[in-house]
């Protein structure tokens, strides 16, 4: 009887000491690098050729590739080519381009899923940065992934936390994107 209860003391003992360990917050990482950049949309609507940076190029049946369509947008693919700048200002120099698609996908709010690159070439920064994820677009802020990149990015991962600096109708906005990435 005395060694189980040995036993059992120290089996108790074992298991106190492991969740102890198990308990502890893990350490969060401080990222190697940050970097926020502002990417502006122009949605071609039929009437804005010259100014445009993104078109529609799938709708739902009875739906044109001039409008998003209605239901939150749900079956609406774009693909753009939108300015990278380092300000909030559409005018400002771009240091590159965001290149990729939305997608809208859900038929009660509005979201989107994203896969895009900012495609940097300036002296500061050369290469390439990939975003992937997806983007509940009422929320304030939203993170989405950084899942790799080329250049002076290569292999670099983490996360990019987007917010909707502004928009007009469905047509312009621009979202600000704080990069935290190793």
């Amino acid at each position: 009887m005395k060694s189980k209860n040995h036993l059992l003391f120290l089996f108790l003992v074992f298991l106190s000491l492991s969740s102890a360990f198990l308990s502890k917050k893990t350490k969060h990482h401080k990222p190697c690098k940050t970097l926020v950049l502002y990417f502006h949309d122009i949605i071609y609507n039929g009437k804005n050729t010259a100014n445009a940076t993104s078109a529609i190029v799938t709708a739902p049946p009875g739906y044109n590739l001039t409008i998003l369509a209605g239901n939150f947008h749900l079956g609406n693919i774009a693909v753009l080519d939108d300015p990278i700048t380092l300000d909030n200002n559409l005018h400002s120099k771009p240091v590159g381009q965001a290149q990729g698609l939305h997608m809208y996908d859900t038929k009660n709010t509005f979201t989107a899923w994203l896969g895009f690159s900012f495609v940097l070439n300036t002296t500061e920064y050369k290469g390439s940065i990939n975003f992937i994820g997806a983007d509940p677009i009422l929320v304030e802020e939203r993170d989405i992934s950084v899942v790799g990149g080329t250049g002076e990015f290569f292999m670099h991962r983490g996360i990019a936390t987007i917010m909707t600096d502004t928009f007009e109708s469905e047509v312009y906005f621009w979202l600000r994107v704080d990069i935290k990435f190793c």
